[in-house]
């Protein structure tokens, strides 16, 4: 079908179909962003010759660059449609992609990750709430979610793997420009595509726009994704570490579990989507906490690889439905102001996300990773008290 016929298309089915199938390009996108400065840190430091401090306050200004992003745009996307917001990070991807291509200093190096800390919340928030606005019911808004997530899954391994592949044959620039390619794709199909109408075009009131920030199960959710963020951040950034300190572990191993673990995520996502036609999005979160906790556990005792092996395939199973459901679940409460519902649960998320692995990071230093790694098994812990808090405000929302 041309541009111009879907363009023109009164089918609200295949207009739905084409506004997913972008938003999942623009999540993809989102998945390498996230992957990106682990994948090619140690070249960078080479050329641009930072030390592992200002390492982490590359990925610090990254992610508040992307808290910043997120929590601004929600009520801009309410007022004047997802398109603006989703081209915009589309670009502000692509430009930073460019300008990684010949940054040689730590200075150069900020600001891309500004900008990609920028282009990648834009991406985030937009494609979450394109996918969540499409969908009227909450469980088939959690499906969907859940679905989107699978493909942040695929960017996140996409991008290391191509760089491990890739960068001694073709060399880190090429292989930056040829994502550039790749980012630009999405902003193509966000600027042909039909959006559905702003929901506030006659103007945005912050008297409503308080009632969501103000609104208990909001809020409640949004601390669930404060600890399953920071959870998310920990297992990710701290595994292979753990893995190869404290049980012994060859790096391949480890390297090979950290996969194990994201494809987890993704098998965890297709069955969740499937699950929830079934469950209420608060059974699911309820028992994926209980997961999450039991697989971190055993991972802490593993005696050898088996068990390992387990461990980590039952967290990346147990965490895959937690955040697209809940966002799910939160959008169905603020319907007319979803993108604002939205900025303000990935602000509270980002904090944990800051935060919570920084915390791990301290404890680490003084009693050991071992002990530290206790903390994501607390967080689930969390997740699960505020699910049965959130069900006793409003057991409706999970009907």
């Amino acid at each position: 079908m041309s541009t111009e016929a879907l363009t023109n298309s009164a089918d609200p089915a295949v207009r739905k179909n084409w506004l997913s199938t972008a938003a999942y390009c623009g999540m993809l996108i989102f998945g390498i962003v996230m992957a990106l400065l682990g994948s090619i840190l140690p070249l960078l430091s080479q050329r641009a010759r930072f030390d592992m401090a200002e390492a982490g306050g590359l990925f610090l200004l990254m992610n508040f660059c992307m808290l910043v992003s997120m929590l601004g745009l929600g009520p801009l996307t309410d007022k004047f449609g997802k398109r603006l917001a989703l081209v915009a990070g589309a670009l502000l991807v692509a430009a930073a992609l460019f300008l990684l291509s010949g940054a040689d200093s730590y200075q150069q190096l900020l600001l891309c990750v500004l900008l990609l800390g920028a282009g990648g919340g834009a991406l985030n928030g937009g494609t979450n709430v394109l996918i969540a606005d499409l969908h009227a019911q909450p469980q088939q808004k959690a499906a969907a979610l859940n679905l989107l997530g699978i493909f942040f899954g695929f960017g996140a391994m996409l991008l290391p793997f191509f760089v491990g592949t890739l960068v001694a044959t073709l060399g880190l620039n090429k292989i930056l420009y040829i994502t550039l390619g790749i980012a630009i794709a999405p902003a193509i199909l966000f600027l042909t595509l039909p959006f559905p109408r702003p929901k506030q075009q006659q103007g945005f009131r912050l008297s409503e726009a308080a009632r969501v920030v103000s609104n208990p199960v909001v809020l409640l959710l949004g601390f669930v994704l404060f600890f399953q963020s920071g959870n998310e951040f920990i297992v990710g950034g701290y595994t292979s570490l753990f893995l190869t300190n404290e049980m012994k572990m060859p790096f391949n191993h480890a390297s090979y579990l950290l996969a194990a673990y994201w494809a987890a995520i993704m098998v965890g996502r297709i069955v969740s989507s499937k699950l929830l036609a079934r469950f209420s999005g608060y059974t699911l979160v309820l028992l994926s906490s209980l997961g999450s906790a039991a697989g971190v556990i055993l991972l802490l005792v593993s005696p050898g690889m088996v068990a390992a092996v387990v461990a980590v395939v039952v967290i990346g199973l147990s965490f895959a439905s937690i955040f697209p459901t809940t966002l799910g679940i939160a959008g169905s409460k603020c319907e007319d102001y979803s993108g604002t519902a939205f900025g303000i649960l990935f602000a509270i998320a980002l904090t944990g996300g800051m935060i919570l692995p920084w915390a791990v990071g301290q404890v680490a230093d003084a009693y050991g990773l071992r002990l530290a790694l206790v903390i994501p098994a607390m967080n689930a812990t969390m997740i699960f008290l505020l699910q049965l808090l959130v069900w006793k405000k409003d057991r409706s929302a999970f009907s």
